[in-house]
């Protein structure tokens, strides 16, 4: 067995009597992790690997499970086989929350759904598969086509569709503070009011649209933060892709309440004081755009 397949394995056993007792503490469940390392024949190597792993999974836990509810809808997370669920919980931590660089998202996977087959009953491995693959969708496919020719390489019968996409870094004064705006998404990240352009909509209008939709403001558009594109599954093109483009903008609001549409795999929205705002999670493409737009925030305070 591989070293950190072996270790991953270890983690799913204290994950899984931790479920089944529901009263062990954290330092309960990092001896049962020395246990448990010992028992497998786990590498001290892979000590420090084993332990980020579970203390940011059962860390992490309360949002995962709901992302599993949202992914699996008719699966309440009760009914859902235990080792199931805690293979579940361990695949989404390194989905979600790992470092893309050290475990990409199709290795997350792959893992998760190796460690159903191992422990899980003879449809466990499909379920996880569905569960993960669900959210990875959701994710944009992150790292889908890294290493391959397909990168490049146009869709069969034409050119990739393009889809237009606008955002924007929301921002308001109170008093000598600057706030912005941001929501948060089932995959536990803070994230910037977007969505798709209108058919013959103004990058600014689709702006002002979107971010009223979505958390209930008036904005102004001022500067243009930059833009980003990804491949996504095109739901409307036989399981083909579709290129998004978005296009991201900093916009001022009045300081007030926000009126959060929870919709499109939304949960909350809130305004952050921007000394607050480095220690949220954000996705890699979107934390190039909020930093760019505190630059500028910045600047028209010292003007």
């Amino acid at each position: 067995m591989a070293n950190r397949h072996l270790a991953r394995s270890v983690v799913l056993q204290v994950l899984f009597e931790r479920d089944a007792s529901n009263n062990m503490t954290l330092d309960a469940c990092l001896g049962r992790l020395v246990d448990y390392a010992k028992e497998f024949g786990a590498r001290e190597s892979d000590a420090s690997f084993m332990k980020n792993l579970l203390q940011t999974t059962l860390a992490k836990q309360k949002e995962i499970d709901e992302v599993i509810v949202r992914a699996a809808p008719e699966w309440p997370l009760e009914k859902i086989a235990a080792i199931d669920r805690n293979i579940l919980r361990l695949g989404l931590t390194e989905l979600l929350y790992a470092d893309r660089a050290q475990v990409p998202a199709k290795v997350a996977i792959n893992e998760a759904i190796e460690l159903a087959k191992a422990f899980g009953s003879a449809s466990s491995g499909r379920f996880v598969n569905g569960v993960l693959g669900a959210v990875y969708i959701e994710l944009g496919e992150p790292g889908k086509n890294d290493g391959s020719a397909r990168k490049q390489a146009p869709q069969k019968g034409g050119k990739m569709p393009v889809e237009e996409l606008v955002g924007a870094v929301v921002y308001a004064r109170e008093g000598a503070e600057v706030y912005l705006a941001l929501v948060h998404d089932i995959f536990g990240h803070w994230t910037l009011s977007k969505g798709k352009l209108q058919k013959d909509e103004q990058l600014h209008d689709g702006v002002k649209r979107k971010v009223k939709e979505e958390i209930g403001l008036d904005v102004e558009v001022e500067d243009t933060l930059g833009e980003n594109e990804y491949i996504a599954n095109d739901s409307n093109a036989s399981g083909g892709k579709k290129k998004r483009h978005a296009t991201y903008f900093l916009a001022r609001a009045t300081f007030q309440d926000l009126i959060l549409k929870k919709e499109g795999g939304l949960d909350d929205g809130q305004w952050f004081p921007l000394a607050s705002v480095g220690d949220l999670n954000f996705y890699d493409d979107i934390l190039p755009v909020v930093t760019r737009a505190i630059n500028i925030l910045a600047q028209k305070n010292r003007t």
